[in-house]
C-alpha cells in the first residue's frame, strides 16, 4: 500500500510536470504568432508611389512629293505620378499630371501643341467598406503662354491665367479599386487671372479689371483607372460643377482621358483627349471676333518610350 501511494504520488506529480510544459509551449506558440503578425504588420507599407513618364516624337519629311505636304516635327513629354497612404480607415490619394509638347512646321515654325499643370489631393474616412466621408482639393493650370494661332503676336493665356482651384468636402462611393464616385453639395471652385491684360477684358469669367473669382457650387467628380486588357490601361476623369448663383443649371464640364498601350517595356503607345465646357470662357475665332461658349476638345495620338515606376 505505501509503495502504491508513493507510485500515485510520482504520476501525479509527472503529470503536473507535463502539463505545465505543454501550457508553456502553447503560450510559446501564440507569442510567436502574436510577434510574427506584428513584424507583418510593421512590415506592411502605408505609403505607395506609382506613375509614369514618356517622351513621344513624330516626324514626317518630303521631297518632290507630288501628293503635297509639309515638312513636320512634333514632341511631347508627360509625366503622371501618385502617393497614396492606407492606414486602419484612412486613405489618402495625391495625383499629379504633367505635360507639354511642342509642333514644327517649316511654314510656321515652332508651336505649343500642349500644356498641362493638374494636382489633386484626395482624404476619405472609411464609413463602410465602400462609403467614405471625403475632402478633396484640386489645381490646375499651364507652363508657358498660349496663342490663337495663326495669330501668335498676342496671348490669350499664360501661367495662372486662367489658374483653376477646387475645395470641397462631401461623400466618396468605392465599389471597386478602380472605380471612385465623388459627389459633394458644398464646394468652392476659384478662377485665377493674374495678368493685367487678360484681367482687364474680364477673360475666363473674371470681372473686368479682377484677378480672381469664388464661386460656391455642387460637384462631382468620376475617376476610373484599370487595365481593360492585356498591356492596355485607360485612366479616365470626369468633373462636373455648377454654382450656387444666377448661373445654376450651367455645369461646367472637364474630361481627361488617357489610354496607354504597352508594346514592349520602353515602348508605349498612347491616346490623351480632353473635352471641357465652361459657360464663362467665350470663343474668340481666328479673327479676333468674340462668340459664345463651346465645346473644346484636344487629342493627342503618340508613340514613343515610356518608363513606369
Amino acid at each position: 500500500m505505501k509503495k502504491l501511494l508513493i507510485l500515485f504520488a510520482i504520476s501525479s506529480l509527472c503529470l503536473s510536470v507535463y502539463s505545465q510544459v505543454v501550457d508553456m509551449a502553447d503560450v510559446e506558440k501564440k507569442s510567436a504568432a502574436i510577434s510574427k503578425a506584428a513584424a507583418d504588420t510593421t512590415k506592411t507599407k502605408k505609403w505607395t508611389f506609382k506613375g509614369m513618364t514618356g517622351l513621344n516624337l513624330s516626324q514626317a519629311s518630303f521631297t518632290n512629293w507630288s501628293g503635297g505636304g509639309e515638312n513636320s516635327v512634333a514632341t511631347n513629354a508627360y509625366c503622371i505620378g501618385g502617393a497614396y497612404y492606407r492606414k486602419n480607415r484612412s486613405a489618402w490619394d495625391n495625383d499629379v499630371s504633367l505635360g507639354y509638347g511642342v509642333l514644327y512646321t517649316g511654314e510656321n515654325g515652332w508651336r505649343k501643341s500642349s500644356d498641362q499643370i493638374d494636382f489633386s489631393s484626395r482624404y476619405g474616412y472609411a464609413a463602410t467598406e465602400k462609403l467614405f466621408y471625403s475632402a478633396l482639393a484640386s489645381f490646375n493650370t499651364q507652363f508657358a503662354k498660349g496663342f490663337n494661332y495663326p495669330n501668335d503676336s498676342i496671348y490669350i493665356s499664360k501661367f495662372m491665367a486662367p489658374g483653376y482651384a477646387i475645395a470641397s468636402v462631401g461623400i466618396d462611393y468605392r465599389p471597386v479599386s478602380s472605380l471612385s464616385i465623388f459627389a459633394s453639395p458644398l464646394t468652392g471652385r476659384f478662377t485665377f487671372v493674374l495678368d493685367d491684360s487678360l484681367s482687364n477684358i474680364g477673360a475666363f469669367g473674371v470681372d473686368e479689371g479682377k484677378k480672381f473669382k469664388a464661386q460656391i457650387g455642387a460637384y462631382t467628380r468620376i475617376a476610373y483607372n484599370a487595365n481593360v486588357m492585356t498591356n492596355v490601361n485607360v485612366n479616365s476623369r470626369l468633373e462636373l460643377f455648377t454654382a450656387y448663383d444666377k448661373s445654376f443649371g450651367n455645369i461646367v464640364v472637364n474630361w481627361e482621358v488617357m489610354v496607354g498601350m504597352k508594346i514592349n517595356k520602353y515602348l508605349t503607345a498612347t491616346l490623351n483627349t480632353i473635352l471641357r465646357y465652361d459657360d464663362n470662357i467665350k470663343f474668340v475665332d481666328k479673327n479676333g471676333e468674340t462668340h459664345g461658349p463651346r465645346v473644346q476638345f484636344k487629342q493627342l495620338l503618340g508613340v514613343g518610350l515610356a518608363y513606369k515606376f
